[in-house]
């Protein structure tokens, strides 16, 4: 399994889709659950731990993180800062 070091964060992506009325199938870019999160972002010598935890379902900006294929999943790894939100 990946361990994220620093701020950054392992998201499996979401597979959240939905057809319309004519069958084409859209997905929703930006979404994911968080696999992982490293210790945090160090700020004057001190490490600032994340408010993110394992399980969480998070919303990502697009365009964002390094996709990685790890154990035939495909994960994303991205820094803290840009992750949008946590979807409650």
């Amino acid at each position: 399994m990946l361990k994220p070091l620093r701020d950054y964060v392992v998201l499996e992506k979401a597979k959240e889709e939905e057809k319309t009325k004519s069958g084409i199938i859209l997905t929703e870019p930006g979404k994911g659950i968080v696999v992982a999160v490293g210790p945090g972002k160090i700020e004057n010598g001190t490490v600032v731990p994340l408010e993110l935890q394992i399980g969480q379902k998070v919303v990502y900006k697009k365009y964002s993180g390094t996709e990685i294929k790890e154990n035939q999943k495909e994960y994303l790894l991205i820094e803290a800062e840009n992750i949008l939100a946590i979807v409650e």
